[in-house]
């Protein structure tokens, strides 16, 4: 799958139903890993929505706005996290962040 951002810039990503062998890790910017489950829709809105794993204790899914999944982070509200984005793709073959 892929995504592109407010800024023009293209993710791609592997969601565990697509392939849990091969599926995309995100890093969020508090520190926790995640991985993708799939892109939906909100029945009534039809507003995109990941459904999302966390990668730690029992595996809690989550589901947020795509939009906001792929976000920035809010700056203003935490001036100090390095991580430009609100989930980060890692790159965990090579050990590199990647986008």
């Amino acid at each position: 799958m892929e995504y592109i951002r407010k800024d023009n810039t293209k993710i791609e990503f592997i969601t565990i139903l697509e392939n849990p062998k091969k599926a995309t890790t995100f890093k969020h910017f508090k520190g926790k890993l995640y991985k993708i489950l799939t892109v939906a829709k909100d029945c009534e809105t039809l507003e995109e929505m990941v459904i999302y794993q966390g990668q730690y204790d029992n595996y809690p899914c989550w589901i947020r706005k795509k939009e906001d999944f792929f976000s920035k982070v809010n700056k203003e509200k935490y001036p100090n996290i390095d991580q430009e984005y609100r989930f980060q793709k890692l790159d965990l073959d090579s050990g590199d962040d990647n986008e």
